[in-house]
């Protein structure tokens, strides 16, 4: 989580300085410390922005109280260590290191302990963005989503590894500032934390899996540079995501997302061995890699080479 841009505060802080700088990162809020006499000295906050989700990094360096509404976005608090005690629609969730608080959009709620040891990952997520994300991944109009969520549960810790994986890219990456790679970045993260907060759905397991794993491989094979979402490949099988994954698992043993992988390494593979390529990154970048340490790791273990000696042979 280092490489998320921090924000500057003054040389010496003060509480105010520092309330600002977090409300600007991730939501607007009133702040009170809990403890007399502390200071803002310890504050770091830093966030990465996604379009309509944005990643920050909290930590106050002091136990403090915290009031917000979370205004137009759900925002998902995830300690990294201490303690964080939220009264959200009028119950408490404390959460530590391996569970999360999901604070619903335009609700009161209270941050009644922010213990001074706690640093957050906070993911924020447009309310609209989510809802319209409920309905292609779960085919409903809306769905109740819980306020917490297990992290140490696969799809859990599967969805804070991506977090965490997109929030370490450099500062300097220009992927994130382009706005449709934002915007994909933005739709798989909220499909994962949706997989893994909503439960599953028997409503479309009449269809044979067979058939889901063949169409949906057939669509990847047929168009792998398209920049493909779980939901997208959901819609091509006319199931859920849910239900395609449990399909892949059974029938093939990889998530179709590994599939969509090895079908873009192949055709980087052998356009580099035509020789008629100029650069691997453009080849990468032609068939769908958007991050290039990923991929040239990915080719190195599934060829035995780097992608730049099979240029060069």
């Amino acid at each position: 989580m280092s490489r998320l841009r921090r924000l500057r505060l003054p040389g010496d802080p003060d509480w105010d300085a520092a309330s600002d700088a977090v409300s600007d990162a991730y939501f607007p809020h009133t702040l009170s410390p809990r403890v007399a006499g502390s200071t803002a000295a310890d504050v770091d906050v830093g966030v990465t922005v996604l379009g309509p989700l944005r990643i920050a990094r909290i930590g106050w360096g002091a136990e403090v109280a915290i009031h917000s509404e979370h205004p137009g976005a759900y925002g998902i608090n995830v300690p990294l260590g201490g303690v964080l005690e939220t009264c959200v629609a009028g119950h408490t969730v404390v959460s530590t290191s391996g569970l999360a608080t999901v604070n619903p959009p335009d609700t009161p709620t209270d941050i009644t302990r922010w213990s001074d040891t706690c640093t957050i990952v906070g993911v924020k997520i447009d309310r609209d963005f989510l809802v319209r994300e409920v309905s292609r991944v779960t085919g409903q109009a809306d769905a109740e989503i819980p306020d917490q969520l297990d992290l140490r549960a696969p799809e859990g810790a599967s969805w804070f590894r991506l977090v965490r994986s997109i929030a370490a890219q450099p500062d300097d990456d220009p992927l994130l500032s382009n706005p449709l790679v934002a915007e994909q970045l933005a739709g798989s993260l909220t499909d994962a934390f949706l997989l893994a907060a909503l439960p599953d759905d028997p409503s479309d397991r009449q269809m044979p899996r067979p058939r889901i794993v063949t169409r949906v491989l057939d669509a990847l094979r047929a168009d792998p540079a398209r920049p493909w979402t779980a939901v997208d490949m959901a819609e091509t099988a006319g199931v859920s995501v849910r239900r395609l994954q449990e399909g892949f698992r059974e029938y093939v043993g990889k998530t179709p997302r590994e599939c969509l992988t090895e079908i873009r390494l192949a055709a980087v593979h052998d356009e580099l061995r035509t020789g008629g390529a100029s650069s691997v990154t453009d080849v990468a970048m032609k068939w769908g890699f958007t991050h290039s340490g990923r991929f040239a790791a990915a080719f190195r273990h599934r060829y035995g080479v780097a992608p730049s000696q099979v240029l060069r042979d």
